[in-house]
């Protein structure tokens, strides 16, 4: 059974704590404050600490913070505790400004990523991208009548990437291997893509297929 970490407590990162507390792992939850997961972690079972300290004791570690965050976040971690271990960013880099007409504004340009800036930035981690195009009521075991969703992944380390789609699949999930960390930058704006029916009507349930020939 891995150790796996989840930096960052809002909805994200207490979601995919709880999912992956579901399927059997051995979960630690970080934040710059744990004693604010008291009440979570009490009612869940999932021990809170500091981002050092979760990320030290964890094989697996999941970065769940808002985008303009998370350089520090995996800097508060240590990149000694990042070194070899398979790292999951569910993060986009979503401004602080307005959506403009139902479309989330980043803070990447078009032929960059959050993802590539934080692999050259932090080398010694095996990072792989996924989770970050549904809304975190979907995120786990979800149900649609027409099958499994897909969920797009990237990454420069194929054996972290198999590893994560096993993850995925056993989630719920029909993962796509896009290829390397460059793929980010088309993976990140599906956010947008998927806030667009959000925004404009409500809608927040739905999720990408891939329809394979």
């Amino acid at each position: 059974m891995s150790n796996v970490g989840v930096l960052g407590s809002a909805v994200v990162g207490q979601t995919l704590a709880r999912g992956f507390k579901t399927h059997g792992y051995a979960v630690r939850i970080g934040s710059r404050t744990p004693a604010k997961l008291t009440d979570f972690s009490t009612s869940i079972g999932i021990p809170a600490g500091t981002f050092t300290e979760v990320a030290s004791g964890s094989d697996i570690i999941v970065l769940a913070v808002h985008g303009s965050a998370a350089a520090e976040a995996l800097g508060l971690a240590g990149a000694a505790n990042l070194a070899g271990k398979i790292a999951i960013f569910t993060t986009n880099p979503i401004s602080d400004a307005p959506p403009v007409d139902g479309v989330l504004q980043f803070f990447t340009g078009p032929n960059s990523s959050l993802f590539e800036q934080l692999q050259t930035a932090f080398p010694q981690g095996r990072f792989v991208k996924a989770f970050n195009s549904v809304g975190s009521a979907r995120m786990v075991n979800p149900v649609y009548a027409r099958g499994r969703p897909t969920m797009f992944c990237c990454g420069n380390d194929a054996a972290a990437k198999a590893s994560v789609a096993a993850i995925l699949k056993q989630s719920g999930w029909e993962p796509a291997d896009m290829g390397t960390a460059v793929a980010a930058r088309a993976i990140e704006p599906l956010c947008q893509l998927w806030c667009i029916p959000g925004f404009h009507q409500n809608r927040w349930t739905h999720a990408f297929a891939v329809l394979w020939s």
